[in-house]
């Protein structure tokens, strides 16, 4: 007679374990990345001709087995600030070539670097991409409300700006560009052109697991004049009339100079 007691207590025991086990929430993703520049301030001058920038990183709390499995990816950005811009479409009239049509966009990147462990193909499927607004063709290019005729010259001249901005390459992509260092750390090297704007950028790290977008870490950058040309810009903008006086009173020395040095006695 003690058996089904026993078996029954067991029973009641299993039942109340299962609920508990049932309810647990699934674990979650808990590795994180964290990243840094190798300087936060670039200063432009007359003689830059373009610069690598070299963003250091970090994985932690990260999965040994995935580590040697080398399934963990990462995507750096660089993105320069909003600007408006206008593409236009060119034809050709009576031997000269005018200007036709244009679609003008707003909050665009002025400039876009990014750098990636491998290909992006390689790393997860475009809806992903496409969801992160992450790489060159997947960047939101936003559209005026007015001045675009149809739906198809939109399309046509949202697939030009991107090809515009890589050929002034103040957009690029560089694949394998992301080396990791060790297990946990990784750095990124990318592009800044000479014709880089200026103002305050966000560099973002992405991280990946298996495909899978996992987390996201930010830090800024500024870009600034410097030098001589600078000084002048600013002096021309923030004392105007000065600056316009002085140019008048230069003209006139050197024009009075030159008067001397190439007359004729």
């Amino acid at each position: 007679m003690r058996r089904p007691a026993a078996i029954l207590t067991l029973a009641i025991a299993m039942g109340a374990i299962c609920p508990a086990v049932a309810q647990q929430p699934p674990p979650t993703n808990k590795e994180t990345v964290e990243i840094g520049l190798s300087t936060d301030t670039i200063s432009i001058t007359s003689g830059f001709r373009g610069t690598d920038l070299t963003v250091f990183g970090a994985l932690d709390n990260a999965d040994p087995l995935i580590q040697r499995q080398g399934r963990y990816d990462i995507v750096v950005v660089l993105q320069g600030p909003e600007r408006n811009f206008v593409v236009r479409r060119k034809d050709r009239f009576f031997g000269i070539w005018v200007n036709t049509e244009s679609v003008s966009f707003q909050h665009i990147p002025a400039s876009y670097s990014l750098a990636s462990t491998r290909s992006l193909q390689d790393i997860a499927t475009p809806k992903v991409f496409g969801q992160l607004s992450l790489g060159v063709n997947n960047i939101y290019y936003e559209p005026l409300p007015e001045g675009f005729g149809s739906s198809e010259s939109l399309k046509e001249f949202t697939k030009e700006l991107p090809r515009l901005k890589l050929k002034q390459q103040l957009y690029s992509q560089r694949m394998g560009d992301v080396q990791f260092l060790s297990s946990t750390l990784f750095r990124a090297t990318l592009s800044l052109p000479a014709n880089v704007p200026v103002g305050k950028h966000v560099a973002r790290a992405f991280l990946f697991r298996n495909g899978e977008f996992l987390r996201e870490s930010s830090t800024s950058l500024n870009i600034v004049k410097a030098g001589l040309e600078f000084r002048i810009y600013r002096a021309a903008n923030q004392h105007s009339l000065l600056y316009g006086l002085f140019a008048v009173f230069l003209a006139v020395v050197t024009g009075w100079a030159g008067r001397l040095v190439f007359r004729k006695d």
